[in-house]
């Protein structure tokens, strides 16, 4: 009995794989999607967190709050954003990071001087070296997802950071518990986070009908 169940499975295994790796089938095109999703979502993500030591190695861009419109840090430096939503009142990003005595000569030498894009890929490691000017992640209550921004202050607890697109600091990500921070960003790679947000969409599409 036992020699005909190692029969049995060996054969088993055996038609699995062809199916997997070999038939051209619709159905064997989905079971590589799927296992292709399980490997990366339950095996290669967890152990790349592991080895960089953050929970979240890879996030995609989804907002447009560290662009910089492909402008250069000098015609940045010295562009204005709007304070309100009819754009009657304008501030300089000069002036927005002179209070947290930021000045032009030290943005330039930050990580990510020129910013980021929606739909680009950050790859993240431990936050727990982060310096002012460098990106961090992290989660705030009642929203769904996290926020990347560039830390513009910070203590010996907590963190206060501004995207760099954006007229100011919002109250929800002023004085951030240190340990709220899941990530700190050390190489983009550009666009590649399109197909998240386009799955994420397409979802939201079908979700909604």
């Amino acid at each position: 009995m036992g020699k005909d169940f190692s029969k049995q499975l060996k054969k088993g295994l055996k038609n699995l794989w062809w199916f997997i790796w070999e038939s051209n089938s619709i159905w064997s095109w989905i079971a590589n999607i799927i296992l292709a999703f399980v490997i990366i979502k339950f095996l290669l993500y967890p152990g790349l967190g592991f080895m960089v030591g953050t929970t979240h190695p890879v996030v995609a861009v989804i907002s447009s709050s560290m662009e910089h419109n492909g402008k250069s840090v000098d015609s940045w430096w010295s562009s204005e954003c709007c304070m309100d939503i009819m754009c009657t009142q304008q501030i300089s990003q000069e002036t927005l990071y002179f209070p947290y005595l930021i000045t032009k000569n030290k943005f330039e030498k930050f990580k990510f001087k020129n910013g980021f894009n929606k739909g680009d890929i950050m790859i993240l490691v431990n936050p727990k070296n982060a310096e002012v000017g460098d990106i961090i992640v992290f989660y705030v209550q009642n929203r769904a997802d996290p926020i990347i921004h560039r830390i513009v202050y910070m203590n010996e607890t907590s963190y206060s950071t501004k995207g760099d697109n954006n007229c100011g600091t919002w109250e929800f990500e002023a004085d951030i518990p240190k340990e709220k921070a899941i990530g700190k960003a050390v190489l983009r790679i550009p666009l590649l986070g399109w197909i998240k947000i386009g799955f994420m969409n397409l979802v939201g599409v079908f979700a909604g009908g």
